[in-house]
């Protein structure tokens, strides 16, 4: 058990909790929330479904009988997971993974200060200065961290604000205002446009009723509800609307069938809390490197104690001894230098749109090997627009911008109606398209919203009052032909039938400016009623019977531009005759007194939420990066293939494609013959783990539609079976559970849901999945330029700790003292160290496959390299400028050997040197601090070295750029003024034990700079020229 385990259990007896349920219970419960919803009440009749309530539908409920239902199923709120406190938070910053191990450090320097200063009161203060350093650096690092993460909310705060508040519901025949949380099951309840579903409800009567289901299945299209079930899955069929959706056009009375957390809303609410915040990979890079750190730190600790004991020397002093030892392996700045980094970093992604909320997000985007992708509003632009027409028994193409003109080109050649002559550019003043146009300006009610800032904008940017299909309409006539609303009033709306679920076509009837005193009809809605109701054709200025040759053309053309994935709309009119319908005829549009068959077809427009500019490019980089992108939505299986494939996620047949092209039957298919697949919700239910795992292992390019938010969290969990790092997108309710269980949860910034932006790690604040491949970048770069640090870090250690090495072994003078280490590792090298942060992408990083979880960011290449090679060079140069300073005033490396008792005696002040000399325990303290201070120089200006060998890992840093990186320069200019400003400043030296030393004893270890830095270039071209032979594989990390 860690040491942030015990430190969390002992918070948790100290914090007074509920008592815990059965574990195996709890289990059972939440996998019991990740099936299915098992619903009915959208089946069974009216009368059973008022027995099974004890419901009145024309006086609601009693009083005492509301009452009675509350007391027993509880009110109509959601139950708030157990929160986590705020100090709790804290303290598992201060002290979990490496801050555990500096308090560790920290607590053996105290004691060990308290020993050495209960047997020589005299004692030097190092270990007790070390031991509050290393404390102020772990409280420091924590608060830094806590205040970066503490900008992350509660979930189910959220989840309140979805709660309607009152609700009007039918109580003892009257209709009364209430809360919405007194609402029990069997509640008569009134809704209209503008309110929030106050709990699930069976819809018993509706006019013109549509609600807004973003909420829980992602997609904005407004859905028609009506007391007709038309499906058997309760999220699809029309006669029930869900707990916290928005009404948006009409009303309904309606019975309440759930409530609280038995409600869909209420599920996923459980679902999302009741899981587990998932341990980033940086984290569990970070527990491993701290257990590394750890064994190699007790390791050589050991081996000294029993070196030191085996020697003579007394417990209590081998005992003060080994833990400098043990500190002296710990890189006390590494923790803050990774804070640093990761923030730095953070506020890099920021700047393009990809806020980050938790900090080892960071790292955890460069690592993900799978992206599960929403459709609507990531991959596309989460707007409609019109993306085809058909008229003149012609496809035209569509392409619609705010910076140009639009643009229609007929997909093959037709005769120009004026000329005859072949031509591919619609002509806005052909017959057929005029029409079609004059139908689609008038047959829509949908506005431009008025105030001055948003008409001035481009008609695609304008924001409007209407529908998703009526604004693609409005915004393509304005562009097309302008002031649509002017023409509109121009031909005055006598008479309008809105559209409703069991017609599916909307009707006006209008008087023209166009010198017709004939009504005309304008008719729109799904082409095979819009059809049926027609007798005949407009083809090129000219009416056609529609018989079975035009219908069989209509029909080819619907199920091709349908197979698009698009919207399919049909449009009609039919001029009146004025006898009988005379200017100021009074319209009926409820008992309609005017025809409604016999219509002439005008054609059809297609609509399409297009994919965002730049989606297929990110796509692209992402599967050269060996990312996986898997498409997950709640859209139609058609139109999210239709869009899969626009944007690079399918690039190859499915087995119904190729079914098609091989003219055979989709059972003789193997569907481990083909790379790409669809498969819907209901067909994802049938699966087992098992088989969803061979889905996901067999076929590189898959799309999940019609899926629920329960089966998002399965297709998470299933990827992460396979050993991925999953990355997911979305911005509803419906993706929190996905978002909160993925490695990385990723919202949209713009469209997101407060739900889907709390439980989520990162948010996009332009909702465009390209951003995604930018974070990706930056995670890989951040990954790399960490195990820089750690590599950088690693070898200073040793350089660090062999000075205590020879000081056992062969009796030397101890060449480097516990707080000048701290000098160096909480001084000199903290800058240096985050320089890392700014360095540079190299051209290579999004060609690498991501690692795997098995992958460790330190390695035993790493280990081998920076103790065995770089740090023996390091430990040469630094020991060098020791020797030269002890050799100057008189003391040959072969008279340090074996001298350290005399050489640390207070009593003895006649110690000779190679020449005789004497010297005083005062003079030798001088001379230590002298020679000390040349090691530590050494240590400085050898690191410079070490910083340009790690800065990068294949190329040399003179391709990269010697001077590219500015802040590098900046740390090495910064370092070399506070070694100075640590060695010149009276009475701060001393305390540091250093010494001002001379100019000239700064130059030896530059010849050890220059070797250390043409080995690393060495080490390197060598990596380049024979990448795949083995010493290059023992070369690199």
């Amino acid at each position: 058990m860690t040491i942030k385990d015990r430190l969390v259990n002992c918070l948790r007896s100290i914090v007074p909790s509920k008592p815990k349920k059965n574990k195996q219970q709890s289990v059972s419960t939440f996998e019991n929330l990740k099936k299915e919803v098992s619903i009915d009440e959208h089946k069974i009749g009216l009368d059973e479904l008022i027995e099974r309530y004890q419901a009145n539908v024309e006086q609601g409920h009693t009083t005492e009988k509301a009452r009675e239902f509350l007391e027993k199923n509880g009110p109509n709120s959601l139950t708030p997971p157990r929160e986590v406190p705020e100090w709790i938070k804290f303290a598992k910053l201060l002290f979990g993974g490496f801050s555990g191990l500096l308090w560790v450090a920290a607590v053996l320097c105290l004691a060990a200060y308290g020993a050495q200063v209960g047997s020589d009161p005299t004692t030097p203060k190092d270990n007790l200065w070390l031991g509050i350093a290393l404390i102020v650096v772990v409280v420091i690092t924590a608060v830094f961290a806590y205040y970066q993460e503490a900008k992350a909310g509660k979930i189910m705060d959220s989840f309140k604000k979805m709660v309607p508040q009152q609700a009007v519901v039918m109580r003892d025949g009257q209709k009364l205002e209430i809360s919405a949380e007194e609402l029990v099951v069997g509640d008569i309840v009134f809704i209209k446009i503008g309110d929030k579903t106050p709990a699930d409800i069976r819809v018993l009567s509706s006019q013109s009723f549509k609600v807004d289901n973003s909420s829980l299945t992602g997609e904005s299209e407004p859905l028609s509800r009506s007391p007709d079930c038309t499906h058997d899955n309760p999220l699809e069929t029309k006669n029930l609307a869900f707990f916290s959706t928005f009404a948006v056009e009409g009303s309904c009375t309606g019975m309440v069938i759930r409530t609280g957390d038995n409600t869909v809303m209420g599920r996923i609410a459980a679902l999302a809390s009741g899981l587990g915040n998932e341990i980033s990979p940086l984290n569990v890079e970070i527990n491993h490197f701290v257990h590394i750190v750890t064994a190699v730190a007790v390791t050589f600790g050991v081996i000294f104690l029993i070196i030191l004991l085996v020697l003579g020397t007394g417990i209590l002093q081998a005992l003060v001894f080994v833990i400098g030892i043990i500190v002296s392996n710990v890189p006390e700045g590494l923790l803050a230098t990774i804070t640093v980094m990761l923030a730095l970093t953070a506020q890099r992604m920021a700047k393009k749109k990809c806020l980050v909320k938790n900090l080892t997000a960071v790292e955890a985007l460069g690592s993900v090997s799978t992206i599960c992708s929403d459709k609507t509003g990531t991959l596309t632009q989460n707007r409609m627009t019109v993306a085809h027409l058909w008229f003149d028994n012609s496809t035209v193409s569509v392409s619609l911008s705010h910076t140009h003109d639009a643009e229609l080109i007929f997909e093959t050649p037709v005769k120009d109606h004026v000329t005859g002559a072949d031509t591919k550019k619609v002509d806005f003043e052909r017959p057929g398209y005029k029409a079609l146009l004059r139908c689609a300006m008038l047959c829509a009610k949908a506005v431009f919203k008025p105030d001055e800032e948003n008409m001035s904008k481009p008609p695609l940017q304008r924001k409007v009052n209407g529908d998703a299909s009526e604004t693609a309409i409005l915004q393509y006539s304005e562009i097309v032909a302008g002031k649509v609303e002017e023409y509109r009033a121009k031909n005055k709306r006598v008479c309008d039938i809105p559209f409703n679920s069991a017609n599916k076509y909307q009707v006006s009837v209008h008087e023209t400016d166009d010198n017709d005193q004939r009504h005309l009809v304008v008719m729109k809605g799904a082409p095979e009623r819009i059809l049926e109701r027609c007798q005949t054709i407009f083809i090129n200025n000219n009416e056609y019977p529609l018989d079975d040759e035009w219908t069989r053309k209509f029909n080819d053309a619907y199920m091709q531009l349908g197979g698009l994935g698009e919207r399919v709309l049909g449009f009609c009119d039919m001029r009146l005759p004025l006898g009988n319908f005379p200017r100021g005829f009074n319209f009926d549009p409820d008992n309609v007194n005017f025809p409604l068959r016999g219509l002439r077809f005008l054609g059809f427009i297609t609509l399409i939420d297009p994919p965002r500019p730049g989606v297929a490019d990110a796509v692209a980089k992402c599967r050269t990066a060996g990312i996986k992108v898997i498409m997950v939505t709640g859209d139609h299986p058609i139109t999210a293939k239709a869009i899969a494939k626009s944007v690079g996620i399918i690039t190859s047949d499915t087995v119904q494609d190729l079914a098609e092209r091989l003219k055979i039957s989709p059972n003789f298919v193997d569907p481990r013959d083909v790379r790409a697949i669809v498969v819907s919700g209901a067909e994802l239910a049938e699966l087992s783990s098992h088989q969803l795992d061979e889905v996901l292992t067999l076929h590189r390019e898959i799309v999940f539609a019609r899926t629920s938010p329960q089966q998002k969290l399965i297709i998470v969990e299933g990827c992460q079976r396979q050993g991925w790092i999953v990355g997911v997108t979305g911005d509803g309710v419906n993706d929190s559970p996905a978002l909160k269980k993925a490695d990385i949860g990723i919202s949209m910034g713009i469209t997101g849901s407060d739900v889907s932006k709390q439980v989520a790690d990162m948010i996009l604040l332009d909702d465009n999945f390209a951003t995604i491949v930018s974070g990706i970048e930056e995670g890989r770069l951040i990954f790399d330029n960490l195990k820089k640090v750690i590599a950088y870090t690693f070898t200073k250690n040793l350089v660090e700790l062999l000075p205590f090495l020879l000081y056992v072994v062969a009796d030397v003078p101890l060449a480097l003292s516990t707080i000048t280490i701290l000098c160096i590792d909480l001084g000199t090298d903290i800058v240096p160290s985050i320089s890392y942060a700014y360095e540079k992408i190299e051209a290579d990083i999004l060609k690498r496959p991501p690692r795997k979880k098995t992958d460790k960011m330190v390695t035993s290449q790493m280990v081998t390299l920076c103790y065995g090679q770089v740090a023996m060079l390091e430990a040469s140069g630094a020991f060098f400028a020791y020797t030269v300073v002890m050799t100057e005033n008189g003391f040959w490396p072969s008279r340090l050997v074996g001298l350290r008792e005399a050489w640390e005696s207070k009593s003895v002040n006649d110690l000779r040197d190679s020449y005789g000399q004497e010297w005083t325990y005062e003079q030798r303290h001088n001379l230590d601090l002298a020679a000390q201070t040349a090691y530590f120089i050494g240590v400085v200006i050898l690191q410079f070295a070490n910083l340009y060998g790690n800065k990068t890992t294949r190329r040399s840093v003179f391709q990269q750029g010697i001077f590219g990186n500015r802040f590098m320069v900046f740390a090495m200019v910064f370092t070399i003024g506070l070694a100075c400003f640590l060695l010149y400043v009276p009475t701060l030296d001393r305390a540091l034990n250093l010494a001002p030393n001379r100019f000239l004893w700064w130059l030896p270890p530059i010849p050890f700079f220059l070797y250390l830095f043409a080995f690393n270039e060495a080490r390197k071209f060598f990596i380049r020229k024979y990448p795949d032979r083995f010493p290059a594989r023992q070369l690199t990390y």
